[in-house]
């Protein structure tokens, strides 16, 4: 059994490792299957160099392949003596197979880039070790690791042309002079390259999330928006089309009752005189028989007839007609209350539409670093008042020195913000400035006021809204216009653009009344500005779901 065993071993082909079918013999003396040896052959047949898979003989042309009988008669005599042996199944390889295991897919171990195959671990043990065999992971396309030029394995990297390149080319090629690096060096910095792009795609990538989340954020904050919104337009065309309706109800009821009253009045005398005719009628009969009679005795006795021949006259009532300018005087009068109504909402219902995205600003804190010795800032860093007392702070490069007033802690550097405040009555100015606003110098002089404070006139860094002897004005660019309005209201709205420089101030009363909008080109980051003088005081409250307007 040994024996056969061995004998057995010496009859399989170094190709596929079965026995032998149809053996050919080389020149070199290795046998093959005839159907291995040529599928080898074939392989080989584009590199123009012919090996054999045994010992590796090189030659130019294509080797005869000469059958050999006897192998041929002992694989016979072998098979005939075993005949109940039974056939190996193929297994199926799903990576890339051995080039030369015909009969049995055999996964690859490595492939040789000289003989451009791929070899299973035990044609690798009897594959030549010799230097020019470099031996890599398996690979479909082994003749993509060599030079197209030169058939030689690709080793350098010419980084000038950005190519892979073999010996030949670096050293009688087209890159002959050119800069070259070894390919795991190259490998090695490309892939330090790679690393910080991916680092960069990976920022990107979280960079675009982040924003993607805060869009849907700002999508739904609109959604809402825009619901509350729709909500209070329908709302409120819904109470106009009421209070039409009972204007058109009031109107058509004076004329109704004006139409009953005159038309029963009408009646009244159409009753009157249709009396009269019937008594009309019985003497214009009485008169006629009379001159029908040819007796003149009964003509001449006829003495009361003759003096009630005629009736008396009606006094003489004037017509009575729809009081139109009455009818017109209601109707002017519950119109114009209406339209002043309208108004209101209109009002309502554009500021809320320009508010409608506007980034609601709830947290403008005054910053006490920059108050001056003669204001007062609350606990809650957003009140201040005007004090008669220095509060004896330190004086710093910050804070104001003669002005009293105070900066927000707040920069605005872009976008569109909304808060309001609530004043006293008279003492203060409110609006936006820049950081870099004048601390230490002295009080301008507006003579059309007297005293310190109220001669506080606008500069270049600040835009703002003044309420001083029950009048509005703005400062703003050294100047100071009066506004034609008077102070209605101690709740005031403030908005600011800043990319489109625009600074609005609102009276937020029963109706919201539109103050003034500073037009301007911000080129500094802003700051919300407070200055309060004799019983001033100024707090900054909430936003806009405070407006009583809509909740949205």
């Amino acid at each position: 059994m040994m024996a056969s065993a061995d004998l057995r071993e010496e009859l399989n082909c170094s190709i596929c490792l079965n026995i032998y079918t149809d053996p050919v013999t080389l020149t070199c003396g290795h046998n093959f299957c005839l159907l291995c040896i040529g599928n080898v052959l074939d392989t080989q047949q584009e590199s123009g160099v012919y090996t054999c898979p045994e010992c590796r003989a090189e030659s130019q042309d294509r080797p005869a392949l000469q059958r050999n009988t006897t192998l041929c008669n002992i694989v016979e005599r072998l098979q005939s003596a075993q005949p109940g042996q039974p056939v190996q199944p193929v297994k199926e390889v799903t990576g890339i197979p051995c080039t030369y295991c015909l009969h049995a897919s055999v996964p690859a171990a490595k492939t040789c880039l000289h003989c451009e195959a791929s070899l299973c671990g035990t044609h690798l043990k009897v594959h030549s070790k010799s230097a020019e065999h470099i031996l890599i992971e398996p690979t479909h396309s082994p003749r993509n690791r060599k030079c197209s030029v030169h058939n030689e394995i690709l080793k350098y990297y010419c980084t000038e042309d950005c190519t892979c390149i073999c010996v030949s080319c670096s050293l009688a090629g087209s890159h002959k002079g050119h800069h070259f690096d070894t390919l795991n060096h190259a490998n090695k910095k490309k892939k330090e390259k790679l690393i910080q792009i991916l680092a960069e795609l990976n920022l990107q990538k979280e960079n675009a999330e982040k924003r993607n989340q805060h869009l849907e954020k700002h999508m739904a904050i609109v959604k809402g928006k825009a619901a509350g919104l729709r909500k209070l337009v329908t709302k409120e065309i819904l109470d106009i089309k009421k209070h039409l309706e009972l204007l058109e109800k009031s109107v058509l009821n004076e004329i109704s009752r004006q139409e009953d009253l005159i038309l029963l009045d009408c009646s009244h005398l159409m009753q009157k005189e249709e009396k009269r005719m019937n008594e009309l009628s019985k003497k214009i009969s009485h008169t006629t028989e009379l001159l029908k009679t040819p007796d003149p005795l009964n003509v001449l006795q006829e003495k009361q007839s003759l003096r009630n021949g005629f009736c008396d006259a009606p006094k003489k009532e004037g017509e009575k007609d729809l009081d139109i300018p009455g009818i017109a005087q209601v109707f002017q009068m519950n119109l114009a209350v209406l339209i002043q109504d309208l108004k209101k909402r209109h009002n309502i219902i554009m500021v809320s539409k320009t508010l409608l995205d506007v980034k609601i600003t709830t947290d403008i804190f005054l910053d006490e670093n920059t108050a001056s010795n003669l204001v007062s800032v609350s606990k809650c860093l957003q009140s201040t008042y005007a004090v008669c007392y220095s509060q004896s702070r330190p004086d710093t490069p910050m804070r104001f020195q003669y002005y009293p007033q105070v900066l927000s802690n707040r920069v605005i550097t872009f976008g569109r913000h909304y808060w309001e405040v609530e004043t006293s009555k008279d003492g203060w100015i409110i609006g936006m400035a820049y950081p870099s606003i004048d601390r230490k110098g002295r009080l301008s002089y507006d003579h059309s006021y007297s005293g310190k404070i109220e001669s506080f006139v606008g500069d270049c860094k600040s835009w703002r809204l003044r309420a001083y002897r029950n009048n509005y004005s703005v400062l703003s660019d050294r100047m100071v216009s009066t506004l034609n309005c008077r102070p209605s209201c101690q709740r005031l709205g403030i908005y600011l653009d800043y990319e489109l420089g625009l600074l609005s101030f609102y009276e937020m009363g029963d109706s919201i009344t539109h103050l003034h909008t500073f037009n301007a080109t911000f080129t500094e980051p802003l700051l919300a500005a407070i200055c309060v003088w004799d019983q001033g005081r100024v707090r900054i409250i909430g936003s806009i779901n405070d407006l009583n307007i809509c909740q949205v």
